[in-house]
Protein backbone atom coordinates (compact mmCIF):
# COMPACT_ATOMS: atom_id res chain seq x y z
CA UNK A 1 0.00 0.00 0.00
CA UNK A 2 2.83 2.65 0.58
CA UNK A 3 4.51 1.34 -2.60
CA UNK A 4 1.08 2.17 -4.41
CA UNK A 5 0.66 5.57 -2.46
CA UNK A 6 3.97 6.88 -3.53
CA UNK A 7 3.66 5.66 -6.80
CA UNK A 8 0.31 8.06 -6.90
CA UNK A 9 2.01 10.97 -5.44
CA UNK A 10 4.54 10.87 -7.80
CA UNK A 11 2.32 10.54 -10.56
CA UNK A 12 0.54 13.35 -9.72
CA UNK A 13 3.77 15.16 -9.63
CA UNK A 14 5.00 14.31 -13.07
CA UNK A 15 1.51 15.66 -14.12
CA UNK A 16 1.95 18.54 -12.39
CA UNK A 17 4.98 19.43 -14.64
CA UNK A 18 3.24 18.45 -18.04
CA UNK A 19 4.06 14.67 -18.44
CA UNK A 20 1.47 12.35 -19.68
CA UNK A 21 1.52 8.49 -19.34
CA UNK A 22 1.66 8.36 -22.79
CA UNK A 23 4.40 10.16 -23.25
CA UNK A 24 6.28 8.09 -20.41
CA UNK A 25 5.66 5.19 -22.12
CA UNK A 26 7.35 6.80 -24.76
CA UNK A 27 10.48 7.92 -22.88
CA UNK A 28 10.50 4.18 -21.43
CA UNK A 29 11.61 3.30 -25.03
CA UNK A 30 13.94 5.51 -25.65
CA UNK A 31 15.56 5.03 -22.63
CA UNK A 32 15.93 1.07 -23.48
CA UNK A 33 16.86 1.88 -27.01
CA UNK A 34 19.78 3.98 -24.60
CA UNK A 35 20.21 0.58 -22.43
CA UNK A 36 20.53 -1.55 -25.95
CA UNK A 37 23.54 1.04 -27.58
CA UNK A 38 25.02 0.60 -23.87
CA UNK A 39 25.48 -3.06 -24.25
CA UNK A 40 26.09 -3.06 -27.70
CA UNK A 41 28.78 -1.11 -27.08
CA UNK A 42 30.75 -3.28 -24.90
CA UNK A 43 29.32 -2.23 -21.31
CA UNK A 44 26.67 -4.69 -19.62
CA UNK A 45 27.42 -3.47 -16.30
CA UNK A 46 26.42 -0.25 -16.73
CA UNK A 47 23.36 -1.82 -19.32
CA UNK A 48 22.41 -3.77 -16.35
CA UNK A 49 21.88 -0.39 -14.31
CA UNK A 50 20.55 1.46 -16.76
CA UNK A 51 17.85 -1.05 -17.73
CA UNK A 52 16.68 -0.90 -13.52
CA UNK A 53 16.39 2.51 -14.24
CA UNK A 54 14.31 2.23 -17.62
CA UNK A 55 12.10 -0.39 -16.14
CA UNK A 56 11.06 2.02 -13.68
CA UNK A 57 8.92 3.78 -16.33
CA UNK A 58 6.67 0.62 -16.55
CA UNK A 59 5.50 1.75 -13.08
CA UNK A 60 5.79 5.44 -13.96
CA UNK A 61 3.17 5.68 -16.93
CA UNK A 62 0.52 3.76 -14.90
CA UNK A 63 0.62 5.84 -11.59
CA UNK A 64 0.64 9.21 -13.61
CA UNK A 65 -2.44 7.61 -15.48
CA UNK A 66 -3.84 6.39 -12.01
CA UNK A 67 -3.17 9.73 -10.80
CA UNK A 68 -4.59 12.01 -13.46
CA UNK A 69 -7.75 9.61 -13.88
CA UNK A 70 -6.66 9.06 -17.50
CA UNK A 71 -6.72 5.37 -18.09
CA UNK A 72 -7.89 5.05 -21.92
CA UNK A 73 -7.63 1.94 -24.10
CA UNK A 74 -5.37 3.09 -26.46
CA UNK A 75 -2.90 4.07 -23.78
CA UNK A 76 -3.16 0.39 -22.38
CA UNK A 77 -2.65 -0.66 -25.71
CA UNK A 78 0.22 1.58 -26.12
CA UNK A 79 2.39 0.94 -23.01
CA UNK A 80 1.77 -3.17 -23.95
CA UNK A 81 3.28 -2.49 -27.35
CA UNK A 82 6.12 -0.44 -27.25
CA UNK A 83 7.01 -2.67 -23.76
CA UNK A 84 7.21 -5.64 -26.82
CA UNK A 85 9.69 -3.11 -28.72
CA UNK A 86 11.61 -2.52 -25.71
CA UNK A 87 12.38 -5.91 -24.96
CA UNK A 88 13.01 -6.54 -28.33
CA UNK A 89 15.31 -4.10 -28.88
CA UNK A 90 17.07 -5.15 -25.10
CA UNK A 91 17.56 -8.19 -26.23
CA UNK A 92 19.20 -7.11 -29.33
CA UNK A 93 21.58 -4.89 -27.68
CA UNK A 94 22.56 -8.01 -26.30
CA UNK A 95 23.00 -9.94 -29.51
CA UNK A 96 25.52 -7.32 -30.88
CA UNK A 97 27.74 -7.67 -27.54
CA UNK A 98 27.48 -11.24 -27.92
CA UNK A 99 28.32 -11.26 -31.30
CA UNK A 100 32.13 -9.85 -30.20
CA UNK A 101 32.52 -12.19 -27.59
CA UNK A 102 33.57 -16.22 -27.84
CA UNK A 103 29.99 -17.48 -27.18
CA UNK A 104 29.08 -15.78 -30.23
CA UNK A 105 27.12 -18.86 -31.95
CA UNK A 106 25.61 -20.30 -28.88
CA UNK A 107 24.23 -16.56 -27.81
CA UNK A 108 22.85 -15.43 -31.22
CA UNK A 109 20.81 -18.77 -30.96
CA UNK A 110 19.73 -18.23 -27.28
CA UNK A 111 18.67 -14.76 -27.93
CA UNK A 112 16.47 -15.65 -30.87
CA UNK A 113 15.07 -18.48 -28.62
CA UNK A 114 14.42 -16.07 -25.75
CA UNK A 115 13.08 -13.51 -27.74
CA UNK A 116 10.51 -15.83 -29.75
CA UNK A 117 9.64 -16.90 -26.26
CA UNK A 118 9.06 -13.22 -24.55
CA UNK A 119 7.15 -12.38 -27.35
CA UNK A 120 4.76 -15.60 -27.66
CA UNK A 121 4.15 -14.91 -23.41
CA UNK A 122 2.73 -11.57 -24.47
CA UNK A 123 0.97 -12.70 -27.20
CA UNK A 124 -1.04 -15.48 -25.48
CA UNK A 125 -2.12 -12.87 -22.74
CA UNK A 126 -3.31 -10.52 -25.64
CA UNK A 127 -5.32 -13.55 -27.68
CA UNK A 128 -6.75 -14.92 -23.99
CA UNK A 129 -8.19 -11.95 -23.39
CA UNK A 130 -9.39 -10.98 -26.55
CA UNK A 131 -11.52 -14.06 -25.79
CA UNK A 132 -12.63 -13.48 -22.51
CA UNK A 133 -9.81 -15.61 -20.43
CA UNK A 134 -7.67 -13.94 -18.07
CA UNK A 135 -4.68 -15.28 -18.59
CA UNK A 136 -1.65 -13.52 -16.58
CA UNK A 137 -0.10 -16.94 -14.96
CA UNK A 138 3.65 -18.33 -15.00
CA UNK A 139 7.10 -18.26 -14.06
CA UNK A 140 8.54 -14.93 -15.75
CA UNK A 141 5.64 -11.93 -16.73
CA UNK A 142 7.71 -9.15 -17.77
CA UNK A 143 9.36 -7.75 -14.85
CA UNK A 144 10.77 -10.79 -14.09
CA UNK A 145 12.21 -11.02 -17.37
CA UNK A 146 13.63 -7.74 -16.74
CA UNK A 147 15.17 -7.95 -13.63
CA UNK A 148 17.00 -11.35 -14.39
CA UNK A 149 19.00 -9.80 -17.35
CA UNK A 150 19.11 -6.64 -15.16
CA UNK A 151 21.55 -8.71 -12.63
CA UNK A 152 22.99 -10.83 -14.67
CA UNK A 153 24.26 -7.82 -16.55
CA UNK A 154 25.41 -6.15 -13.81
CA UNK A 155 27.79 -9.34 -13.31
CA UNK A 156 28.67 -9.60 -16.21
CA UNK A 157 27.06 -12.74 -16.94
CA UNK A 158 24.13 -12.11 -19.61
CA UNK A 159 24.72 -15.69 -20.76
CA UNK A 160 22.90 -16.77 -17.71
CA UNK A 161 19.80 -14.99 -18.01
CA UNK A 162 19.29 -16.20 -22.00
CA UNK A 163 19.61 -19.73 -20.81
CA UNK A 164 16.73 -19.34 -18.24
CA UNK A 165 14.82 -17.35 -20.22
CA UNK A 166 15.09 -19.45 -23.13
CA UNK A 167 13.41 -22.21 -21.23
CA UNK A 168 11.30 -20.16 -19.02
CA UNK A 169 9.76 -18.10 -21.23
CA UNK A 170 8.37 -20.93 -23.57
CA UNK A 171 7.57 -22.41 -20.20
CA UNK A 172 4.87 -19.60 -19.35
CA UNK A 173 3.90 -19.04 -22.63
CA UNK A 174 2.60 -23.20 -22.35
CA UNK A 175 1.28 -22.54 -18.80
CA UNK A 176 -1.01 -19.76 -20.44
CA UNK A 177 -1.99 -22.14 -23.54
CA UNK A 178 -3.29 -24.94 -20.72
CA UNK A 179 -4.42 -22.63 -18.65
CA UNK A 180 -7.01 -20.93 -21.29
CA UNK A 181 -7.45 -24.35 -22.34
CA UNK A 182 -8.93 -25.39 -18.84
CA UNK A 183 -11.17 -22.50 -18.70
CA UNK A 184 -12.58 -23.29 -21.78
CA UNK A 185 -13.14 -27.04 -20.90
CA UNK A 186 -14.98 -25.53 -17.82
CA UNK A 187 -16.85 -22.98 -19.91
CA UNK A 188 -18.20 -25.53 -22.27
CA UNK A 189 -18.92 -28.15 -19.31
CA UNK A 190 -20.97 -25.61 -17.59
CA UNK A 191 -22.42 -25.00 -20.88
CA UNK A 192 -23.84 -28.45 -21.21
CA UNK A 193 -24.64 -28.98 -17.75
CA UNK A 194 -27.36 -26.18 -18.16
CA UNK A 195 -30.94 -27.51 -18.81
CA UNK A 196 -31.64 -26.65 -22.47
CA UNK A 197 -35.12 -24.28 -22.36
CA UNK A 198 -37.90 -25.79 -24.10
CA UNK A 199 -38.31 -24.65 -27.30
CA UNK A 200 -42.56 -23.05 -27.61
CA UNK A 201 -45.01 -25.34 -29.82
CA UNK A 202 -46.16 -23.97 -33.00
CA UNK A 203 -49.54 -22.56 -32.04
CA UNK A 204 -52.36 -23.87 -34.39
CA UNK A 205 -53.95 -21.39 -36.79
CA UNK A 206 -56.49 -19.25 -36.11
CA UNK A 207 -59.26 -20.02 -38.59
CA UNK A 208 -61.14 -16.37 -37.69
CA UNK A 209 -57.74 -14.65 -38.86
CA UNK A 210 -56.99 -13.97 -41.99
Amino acid sequence: MRIRGSLLGLGRALAAIGLTANILTVVGLLLNVAVALVIAFGHPRWGGGLLMVASAFDMLDGAVARATGTITRFGGFLDSTLDRYSEAVVFGGVLVYLLGTDDADVGAILVFVATVGALLISYARARAEAAGYGASVGLVARPERVVLLAVCLLIDRPLWALWFLAITTHLTALTRILHVQRLAAVEASDAASRPTPPVPAASAPNPERR
